[in-house]
């Protein structure tokens, strides 16, 4: 902006420093030419008098040009039937001199029509001529004035113009940057409240915001002014959506706490009564057993998925989980060895670092996170998939990768790994014995503990990353290579995994025996999480 002000008033300069030398040369011109006029029919009319000189040669300077009055320069000549009879220039000491014959052709050409006409005699430079006839049409008389001082004066003005205009350039830019500046700086305050607000986290959680435009920048008679109103005005809207949004969050999290809650208790009593009658001395048919069976069976199903579903609601409120140092290295070695007892189908490789690995958090619930990652591999993966458990550990964070080289997991289907309750279905079939939460747990745990939880997948490679900050450092900052990261909403999304289901599923621990795992059972790996 400040650029095209420069550049508009440096064309306005040239304009009318143009204009003014083209006005000021036509002036000139015209005062040169009223003399020239003048000395021009003088010199015509004084020729047959008797000259300053004394007498009138031909080939010789004009006498005339030795009258008094005549300035320095002035060129006289007489032709006499087309040809040069005298010609002469007043030189600065006051004494004619010859042309020279070399320039008499510049002069002859000169149109008898009592007009000026500009030419450039040799070495005499430009002239103004003007060529007079005798009455008697005896003789035509060309007198000249130069055009010298008419151009040091126009070259003059050229260059104190530049100077001026250069330097007055100079000083409105300067004060165009200082006004400029001093108008913009409310839209800058405008735009640092803007980018304030762009900085917040807006997705999820309660969000008090507070930033506003300043009231000194809401003045409606100025155009920032009234940015900053409608700016004001936007956040208000935004404001009150995000406390409605807030409500409504803490109203379902709070629904599902307390029903969660309420649950376990029948829940509960079912499994008793059902476990009790099955127990019974006294016969029970057949069919009533399957039917004991399958509700035992599904009530077991059912506090799974409460258990979950609560613990959830407890992370999403902000519950504080435990803070104690946790040896993550003992928790991957039982959590391999329950998933090796729970699918022995699978190929499980464990690669651990020379050293322990600790960490700040609850074992329980990394434990948990461990348990629905390598579930997670073990049911949606065909049997014989080998399943890498690889932990490494560094100054600031640990690093835990679960690989498997199976079948791996669409690319419409990677953004909603992590979401709650999602499906590859319709019909919501739970065939592998999953809730649908398990993922979604381990994103929550592993976010409550500072960490982060991501996924990489590609046929006949997935990778689930959980990166956690070591015992006693900061929280961890989510990685820029393009891995699916598990910052998404806690809404169910669609999509279909390689086996019809999505890789989300939350085993149970009563699924998962525990079991010591041979050291034959679990073989190490090479660099590529290939088993040896």
């Amino acid at each position: 902006m400040l650029v095209a002000m420069i550049a508009l008033l440096a064309a306005v300069c040239l304009v009318v420093g143009s204009i003014s030398l083209l006005l000021l040369r036509g002036f000139l011109i015209s005062q040169l030419d009223g003399q020239l006029d003048s000395v021009g029919h003088r010199f015509a009319q004084s020729y047959g008098h008797k000259p300053p000189c004394g007498t009138e040669q031909d080939g010789g300077p004009p006498c005339f040009l030795l009258s008094p009055g005549q300035r320095f320069g002035t060129l006289s000549a007489r032709i006499v039937d087309g040809n040069m009879s005298q010609s002469g220039v007043l030189g600065g000491d006051g004494t004619p001199h010859d042309i020279g014959r070399r320039d008499d052709r510049d002069i002859l050409d000169v149109p008898v029509d009592g007009q000026p006409h500009t030419r450039y005699i040799g070495n005499l430079g430009v002239y103004r001529l003007i060529a007079v006839e005798r009455p008697d049409k005896s003789a035509v008389f060309v007198t000249g004035l130069p055009m010298t001082e008419v151009n040091t004066t126009l070259v003059r003005l050229g260059w104190i113009e530049l100077v001026v205009a250069a330097a007055g350039l100079m000083v409105a830019g300067a004060a165009s940057t200082l006004i400029v500046r001093a108008t913009m700086r409310p839209l800058q305050r405008v735009a640092a409240t803007a980018g304030r607000v762009a900085e917040l986290r807006l997705d999820r959680g309660e969000v008090a915001l507070a930033e506003r435009v300043p009231p000194g920048d809401t003045d409606p008679r100025t155009e920032v002014g009234q940015v900053g109103a409608a700016l004001n005005r936007m956040l208000e809207h935004v404001a009150s959506a995000l406390e409605a949004r807030q409500a409504s969050e803490t109203q379902l999290r709070q629904f599902l706490a307390d029903a969660s809650h309420e649950l376990r208790t029948p829940l509960a009593a079912i499994r008793g009564y059902a476990e009790l009658t099955r127990r019974s001395e006294d016969y029970v048919p057949p069919d009533v057993a399957h039917a004991l069976s399958r509700v035992s069976s599904q009530a077991e199903r059912m506090t799974s998925l409460v258990e979950d579903m609560l613990l959830l609601a407890r992370l999403d409120a902000g519950r504080p989980l435990a803070r104690e140092p946790v040896d993550v290295s003992q928790l991957v070695v039982d959590a391999v060895s329950d998933a090796h007892a729970a699918g022995p189908e699978h190929r499980w490789t464990l690669r651990l670092p020379d050293e322990a690995v600790l960490v700040t958090g609850d074992a329980t619930r990394l434990s948990q996170v461990l348990a629905n990652l390598l579930a997670n591999a073990r049911v949606h993966t065909p049997p014989g998939t080998t399943v890498l458990a690889e932990l490494s550990g560094g100054p600031a964070e640990a690093s835990l990768r679960v690989l498997d080289d199976g079948p791996g997991i669409p690319p419409s289907l990677l953004p909603h790994v992590f979401g709650r309750f999602a499906r590859g279905d319709s019909s919501r079939s739970r065939a592998a014995g999953s809730t649908g939460l398990g993922l979604a747990i381990a994103h929550a745990v592993v976010v409550a503990h500072g960490g982060w939880v991501g996924v990489e997948s590609v046929p006949g490679r997935t990778v689930f990353t959980v990166r956690l900050p070591m015992h006693g450092a900061s929280p961890v900052s989510p990685p820029h290579n393009g891995a699916v990261a598990a910052a998404v909403p806690a809404t169910a999304s669609n999509g279909t995994a390689p086996n019809g289901s999505v890789r989300n599923g939350a085993v149970p621990s009563a699924t998962v025996p525990t079991a010591a795992v041979p050291t034959t059972a679990v073989p190490t790996a090479d660099s590529h999480g290939q088993a040896r």
